[in-house]
C-alpha cells in the first residue's frame, strides 16, 4: 500500500510561489553574456516565457522548461498541475507542444510509488497535449519537485512573444486569479468555503485550448500569468511593448473566495514580493484590499492574457469560452504614460 503522506508539508513553499523574485532574476540575468545568432527569434531579452530558434523559414522551435514544490497534497493532481504549467510555455508562444522530458527531484524517504503518480499524472497532460514524453532526468533532494523540459513548434511568422501589444488592443484573460490565496488557505486547513476543486481543476486545465482559439485571430501578444502574478507579467508585457494598460477591475474573472481570504490575511510571500516589484509602476483607482492581493497572487498554471485586435476582440472571447468559460476582456493597451498599468 502506498504511503498516505501531505506532499506540501515537506516544503517551505509550493507551485509557482518558489520562483525567484522577478526583481532578483532581473539583476542575475542583466550579469549573462548576451550570444548573437539571427536565428534566435526570441531570447530572455524581454522576459519571455520560451526561447524560439528559426530552423528554416517554415519552422521554429520553442523551448522551455519549468518545475516546482508540490501546490497540492495528491500525487497524481501535482502530476498534472505541474505539467500543465510547464507546457503552459509553448502555448503562450502560439506554438504547439511535441516532446518533453521529466525533470524530478525526491527524496529518498518517501514511498516509490508517490514518484509514479506523479510521474503518471504529468504523462496524463503530456498525452492530452498531443506531446510524446521521451525521458528525464533525476535526483536526490529533501524536497519533491516536478516538471517538464518541453521542445515545440511554430512558424517563424506566428510567434507570439509578450513585446507585440499595440495601443487600442483589448487584452483578454483566459482563467479566473486566486489559485495561490486559495493554496495557502487549503494547507492552513483554512479553505471555509470549499474553493480548492474549483482552482485544482484550474491549475490542470491546458491553455492548448485557448491557444487554438486564438490562431484564427489577429493577437498582437500573449503570456501566461504564473508566479509574479497577474500584474507582474502584465508589467512585463507592457514594458516590453512600450505601451500601458488600463484594467477594469470589476471585469478581471477572479474565484471568489480568494478575495475573502485575502482580506482575512491569508495572503502569500510571494505575493508580497510581486507587489513591491511592480507597484511603483501601477496605479489602483479605488481597488479593495482583498482584490488587490488577488491581483498580485502568484498563480500557479495561470491563463493566457492575450493582446488582441479591438474589433476581433469579442469572437475570439465568444471562442476561448468554449473551453475556459472564465474567460473576459479586463481592459485595453494604450500608449506609453507614466504608469504602465492602471487599475480602475
Amino acid at each position: 500500500m502506498k504511503e498516505k503522506i501531505r506532499l506540501t508539508s515537506l516544503c517551505q513553499t509550493g507551485g509557482c510561489g518558489a520562483k525567484i523574485p522577478a526583481g532578483r532574476l532581473e539583476e542575475i540575468v542583466r550579469e549573462l553574456p548576451v550570444l548573437h545568432d539571427d536565428r534566435l527569434l526570441v531570447g530572455f531579452d524581454y522576459a519571455d516565457d520560451a526561447g524560439v530558434y528559426k530552423v528554416n523559414d517554415e519552422l521554429a522551435i520553442i523551448q522551455t522548461l519549468d518545475f516546482f514544490p508540490p501546490v497540492v497534497d495528491d500525487p497524481y493532481m501535482f502530476g498534472q498541475i505541474a505539467a500543465a504549467n510547464a507546457l503552459s510555455d509553448v502555448y503562450a508562444m502560439g506554438g504547439t507542444v511535441k516532446t518533453a522530458m521529466n525533470i524530478v527531484a525526491f527524496p529518498d524517504s518517501l514511498d516509490a510509488g508517490i514518484l509514479g503518480d506523479i510521474l503518471k499524472g504529468g504523462a496524463q497532460k503530456v498525452m492530452e497535449a498531443g506531446g510524446i514524453l521521451c525521458g528525464g532526468h533525476s535526483i536526490r533532494d529533501n524536497e519533491p519537485k516536478y516538471g517538464l523540459s518541453v521542445t515545440g513548434f511554430v512558424h517563424p511568422d506566428k510567434i507570439l512573444a509578450n513585446s507585440g501589444a499595440k495601443a487600442g488592443d483589448l487584452l483578454i484573460f483566459t482563467k479566473k486569479l486566486g489559485v495561490g490565496i486559495v493554496m495557502a488557505a487549503k494547507n492552513m486547513d483554512m479553505d471555509s468555503e470549499g474553493a480548492f476543486d474549483e482552482a485544482a481543476a484550474s491549475m490542470a486545465l491546458l491553455n492548448r485550448y485557448a491557444c487554438e482559439a486564438m490562431s484564427a485571430f489577429d493577437v498582437h501578444a500573449c503570456t501566461d500569468v504564473t508566479g509574479f502574478g497577474f500584474m507582474g507579467h502584465l508589467y512585463e508585457m507592457m514594458k516590453a511593448s512600450g505601451t500601458s494598460a488600463l484594467i477594469y477591475k470589476d471585469q478581471v474573472p477572479v474565484i471568489g473566495a480568494a478575495v475573502d481570504y485575502a482580506d482575512q490575511f491569508m495572503i502569500t510571500c510571494a505575493g508580497q514580493r510581486n507587489r513591491r516589484h511592480t507597484e511603483a509602476a501601477a496605479e489602483l483607482i479605488d481597488v479593495a484590499f482583498g482584490l488587490q492581493e488577488v491581483l498580485f497572487d502568484p498563480q500557479t498554471s495561470g491563463g493566457l492574457l492575450i493582446s488582441c485586435e479591438a474589433s476581433q476582440a469579442s469572437q475570439l472571447l465568444e471562442k476561448l469560452k468554449e473551453k475556459n468559460p472564465a474567460a473576459a476582456i479586463v481592459g485595453q493597451v494604450t500608449e506609453q504614460t507614466e504608469k504602465s498599468m492602471t487599475v480602475f
